[in-house]
């Protein structure tokens, strides 16, 4: 009898002791035992080239992992580990049927809520993971070009010839371009032990809570990754599942959660390569169609380039974040909110209350400080082809004219989003979102009253480019950002 076989034996005869009805699941890799409210997970005794399970202490050793792991992102769900002769497994609460987030889609029942939830904690996440051992050359230049090649050059035969060496040879030249930044992300320690394997079926919604498990434990080197790697992985797969839109939410809330913008550039590769390797395990399972769905995925990312700026326009209650995050998730687009990045500045987290802090935040030099930071954020998220939304008042010509400078000077389609509404409206806006708290914004009455009599109007050659937005009513965001896309570049204003 083999190791297999004399596994599946003891495992049998370990489920009969356990006095429940139970199910067997069987994976490449696993044995899972499922109980009415627990989940057993054995690690096959096998060698691959990605993993060795073969010698019992190996298996032992990688649930212990697996446990210490995923515990950083779902707790309740990782309860300890089973040692039985010879055997271990990890116990794991069991999960109503459903809740993962590929089933969440197909149902409708995914709400940007989760989205939101799983975007923070991930956020929390990144920021807080072991950074990779020095030395070891996790998430190298050489590394990352090697992985990618290797990925599409396995499709060979398997997909379309033209495409497949459309994409490898985008990979070949991506990687030569952002091999500085790579090699500073790596020096600056963005490489971190990460989750590895982000797609929908690893992203669960219990309640309304949303977490990720099943975490990488059995290779450092597909888990110590670019935490932009890590976040690109669910972003891809929510697209290559028809939701880009929910794909740019994620990103824009990770974003305001970690502040990587950096990261931004490497992101499309990032992208392309997860699909590609989801392609690649779609061939080896048998699965042609999820193969061609993912490869044509990879591809509409690697030809996407769409650089273009917007900035918002109103008053405070105007309706600017909102209509901006719609926009966002319609064009595909990262944002900047001033309210955040004004926070960061002072060292303070989004939602804080900087008078409670005892900050001084809203002068002068603070905001110019915000407004030339929305900029230099913008710029290596434009200069890497993505659009940008910069949410922000911009109720000073010069801020605008600054804006429109910056998007003239690279060439860029320039337009300004206006978002307005009726003075009593904007006052019930302002002073319910004082009463609830929680928000990055602390514009009270006060100040809406004094920004409403020092604004300075938008003026003519402005007018030709703006997107005028009632936030009283509906918003239609696609259109919205068709007419974003016809707007050209700026004339300069210097």
């Amino acid at each position: 009898m083999n190791a297999d076989a004399r596994q599946a034996a003891l495992v049998d005869a370990w489920r009969a002791t356990l006095g429940e009805p139970t199910t067997l699941v069987e994976t490449h890799i696993s044995r899972l035992v499922l109980g009415a409210t627990r989940v057993w997970k054995f690690k096959r005794p096998v060698t691959l080239p990605f993993v060795d399970y073969a010698p019992p202490a190996a298996r032992a050793h990688f649930c212990e992992e697996e446990l210490r792991l995923n515990r950083r992102l779902a707790p309740d769900l990782y309860l300890d580990v089973l040692h039985l002769p010879e055997e271990a497994a990890v116990v794991m609460k069991r999960f109503p049927d459903g809740a993962l987030w590929s089933e969440q889609l197909a149902a409708g029942t995914l709400t940007h809520a989760h989205v939101d939830r799983l975007a923070a904690r991930l956020g929390a996440f990144h920021l807080a993971a072991a950074a990779a051992p020095a030395g070891q050359g996790f998430g190298s230049v050489a590394e990352r070009r090697a992985e990618a090649l290797d990925a599409v050059r396995s499709l060979a035969g398997a997909v379309p010839e033209a495409a497949r060496a459309e994409l490898e040879a985008w990979f070949d030249a991506e990687a030569a371009r952002l091999a500085p930044l790579w090699a500073q992300r790596q020096a600056a320690g963005c490489v971190r032990e990460c989750h590895g394997d982000l797609h929908l079926r690893n992203l669960l919604v219990i309640g309304d809570e949303a977490f990720a498990f099943d975490g990488i434990e059995f290779n450092d080197r597909l888990r110590f990754i670019d935490i932009t790697d890590d976040i690109a992985f669910a972003a891809m797969d929510l697209q290559a599942h028809g939701r880009r839109d929910l794909a740019f939410r994620l990103l824009d809330r990770w974003l305001e959660a970690t502040g990587d913008h950096a990261g931004l550039p490497a992101l499309r590769f990032a992208m392309a390569y997860r699909a590609t390797v989801r392609a690649e395990v779609s061939v080896l399972q048998g699965a042609a169609a999820d193969a061609q769905r993912y490869l044509a995925t990879a591809l509409a990312i690697a030809r996407r380039a769409d650089a273009r700026l917007l900035v918002t326009h109103g008053l405070p209650g105007a309706g600017k974040s909102t209509l901006a995050g719609a926009l966002l998730e319609a064009a595909g687009a990262v944002r900047l909110r001033s309210d955040v990045e004004r926070k960061r500045l002072a060292g303070l987290d989004a939602n804080a209350d900087s008078h409670s802090a005892g900050r001084a935040i809203y002068g002068e030099d603070l905001t110019e400080r915000t407004y030339a930071e929305l900029l230099r954020r913008a710029a290596p998220a434009l200069d890497a082809g993505w659009p940008v939304i910069l949410d922000a008042a911009y109720l000073r010509r010069a801020q605008r004219d600054a804006a429109a400078t910056f998007a003239a000077d690279r060439g860029l389609p320039f337009a300004i989003l206006d978002c307005a509404a009726p003075l009593p409206v904007l006052r019930l806006r302002v002073a319910a979102r004082q009463a609830r708290g929680g928000d990055a914004s602390e514009a009270d009455v006060g100040v809406l009253e004094h920004l409403h009599q020092a604004q300075e109007p938008l003026v003519a050659d402005e007018r030709a480019r703006t997107l005028v937005a009632d936030s009283t009513g509906p918003f239609d965001a696609e259109a919205a950002d068709a007419a974003w896309r016809r707007c050209g570049p700026p004339f300069t204003t210097r």
